[in-house]
């Protein structure tokens, strides 16, 4: 071998040794990263543009201050099984960039996440939420991965959730947070209440 191609190899070997162990700091330095943590925060993420099933039978306010979590406001989402499309179910996904089902480019990397955590409490208590995920978008644009949660059954009183992230391919996330319930599990409706949305 060489010189010049020893010392070659032995440059890239260095470089590839130091940008190996830039993207071990990275991940290891993950930043929290909010999807939502109060109404029009500069660190929210993702859109609540993806209604899905009977979305005429949603109400959905995420300036709502009837005893945020945290902060001075928290999402709340009142269902009311009208069946206004026939579904006989309902859901909403965050998005980026809002409204996209996988045709458009765009969504986060966040590699380097270990969990979704999400704050949720009931009105009444009893409501049943079918499950909560992260990700999953197909299209020409698919999610990376998806991760998912559930059935919860809601208390009055905040408690907070994880979906273990552990593993996943997170390189690139356009749906940032989903949740779905249906008629059957909720035959009179429900009130509920989200709050801070967090990629840790």
């Amino acid at each position: 071998m060489g010189k010049k191609r020893f010392i070659g190899l032995i440059v890239f070997a260095a470089m590839l040794f130091t940008a190996m162990a830039i993207k071990a700091q990275e991940v290891a330095y993950f930043q929290p990263f909010d999807v939502y943590s109060d109404k029009n925060a500069r660190t929210n993420h993702f859109a609540p543009s993806g209604w899905m099933g009977d979305y005429n039978d949603l109400g959905y306010n995420d300036n709502c201050a009837e005893s945020p979590h945290s902060g001075t406001s928290c999402i709340k989402i009142i269902y009311r099984p009208n069946v206004s499309q026939g579904a006989r179910w309902v859901g909403l996904y965050w998005q980026s960039p809002p409204n996209n089902w996988g045709e458009k480019k765009g969504g986060f990397d966040l590699t380097g996440a270990t969990k979704l955590t999400f704050w949720i409490k009931g009105e009444k208590g009893g409501e049943r939420i079918e499950e909560v995920k992260m990700g999953g978008i197909s299209g020409t644009y698919p999610d990376s991965d998806t991760a998912s949660t559930g059935p919860i059954i809601l208390t009055k009183d905040w408690k907070q959730y994880e979906i273990d992230l552990t593993g996943k391919d997170l390189s690139y996330v356009s749906g940032g947070f989903c949740w779905s319930t249906n008629l059957d599990v909720n035959s009179d409706g429900c009130t509920f209440y989200l709050d801070d949305i967090r990629y840790e």
